[in-house]
């Protein structure tokens, strides 16, 4: 195994799963490969309980974004910008990094910044687990060497910008599961809702609502899973008890891997994420898309367009959801063909393309460092 001198791999990454979970994979395939990895993230990382960066070399910096319309909060947003490049500038200077990819939102952009001032500049490579680029992206697309992404039709891409399609690399819990058969429901029906980040507290009421709809004997053949925040736990149960719904309900599912195998629908926001784990194991979903993110739309409509989901708007409330949701029970040939298009899109082995990319990238600016002496 080579030693601490080794030029390392810097990982720029949220604490937030969206961000996260896809990070830890790469690192995972990274340090397999004998790397050393380091990872710069923000105050909301849980990167201390990971069981991939638990342990190594972490380095928490300051993370802000722009958003807000004063101009107050906007200056506040880029004074902490500013902060945070100073500081990932101390951070980056003496680790003398061969690459940093950065996996988006605002947490990636100081180090992605920091990186472009440093005499000897690592390889920056931005990874996007979205259907089109955010704000930040945007952004930081413009200063990387290479653009992985994770849609093969990804929007937003400045104009020259390097491109590769990796995917998005999702826990090696979903790996295991890879297009998984599905079998169509018989008698009992497994359904589970997954929130997400933002969006348990809207499903907690909307979903409920939804199934109370359901005809009787539908409802009967239920068994709910469904994430929902501790406050709103009572509530929603009481609300499913009264329509006869069998639920379990849990602020957080540790075993999403062997609930989404288990699953005939899933119901789900149409994070990044989220749909890269319904297209590698395979399952048939209906994505309500945060209605302030335009990247879950676009996400949500990429795995509609392949055949493997159905996009409902929040703002059309329970009754068109209880007709979706009925119309897809109701047919299990169609859920089967839905689960079949959704497995044609994944790609299990995003984290190793992700891998390879930057084992490339490296090998490649060592050669133009090489012919320059």
């Amino acid at each position: 195994m080579r030693g601490p001198q080794l030029r390392p791999i810097v990982i720029a990454a949220g604490g937030t799963g969206g961000h996260f979970f896809p990070a830890e994979a790469l690192a995972a395939a990274l340090i397999a490969r004998g790397e050393r990895v380091v990872l710069i993230t923000d105050a909301r990382s849980s990167a201390s309980r990971s069981a991939v960066f638990g342990g190594g070399e972490i380095h928490v910096i300051a993370g802000a974004g722009v958003a807000g319309r004063s101009i107050r909060r906007a200056a506040a947003g880029l004074a902490a910008i500013g902060a945070g490049v100073l500081a990932a500038r101390r951070v980056l200077a003496p680790l003398s990094a061969a690459a940093i990819i950065g996996f988006g939102g605002y947490p990636s952009v100081a180090p992605l910044v920091a990186a472009r001032s440093l005499r000897h500049r690592p390889v920056l490579i931005l990874h996007d687990q979205n259907a089109v680029l955010g704000k930040a992206n945007r952004l930081l697309a413009r200063l990387a060497d290479q653009v992985a992404l994770s849609f093969p039709a990804t929007g937003g891409i400045p104009a020259g910008r390097s491109t590769a399609l990796t995917g998005n690399p999702v826990r090696p819990a979903i790996t295991a599961h890879r297009k998984s058969a599905y079998a169509p429901p018989d008698q009992k029906i497994n359904l589970l809702v997954l929130g997400g980040s933002l969006g348990a507290s809207v499903f907690a009421t909307l979903i409920p609502a939804a199934l109370a709809r359901l005809p009787e004997a539908l409802r009967n053949r239920l068994e709910l899973a469904m994430q929902c925040p501790a406050p709103l736990l009572e509530q929603a149960q009481a609300a499913l008890a009264a329509c006869g719904v069998s639920a379990r309900l849990s602020p957080f599912f540790a075993d999403v891997a062997g609930m989404l195998v288990e699953s005939h629908l899933v119901i789900a926001r149409a994070g990044g994420s989220t749909v890269a784990e319904l297209a590698v194991v395979g399952r048939p979903a209906v994505l309500i898309p945060l209605t302030i993110n335009a990247d879950q739309r676009a996400n949500a409509d990429a795995l509609a367009a392949a055949g493997g989901a159905i996009r409902v708007e929040q703002s059309e409330g329970d009754t068109k959801l209880a007709q979706i949701i009925e119309a897809l029970l109701n047919d299990p040939a169609r859920l089967a063909a839905m689960a079949e298009a959704a497995g044609r899109t994944g790609i299990a082995d995003a984290a190793e393309r992700l891998a390879d990319l930057t084992s490339a990238a490296i090998a490649a600016s060592s050669r133009f460092e090489g012919a320059k002496l």
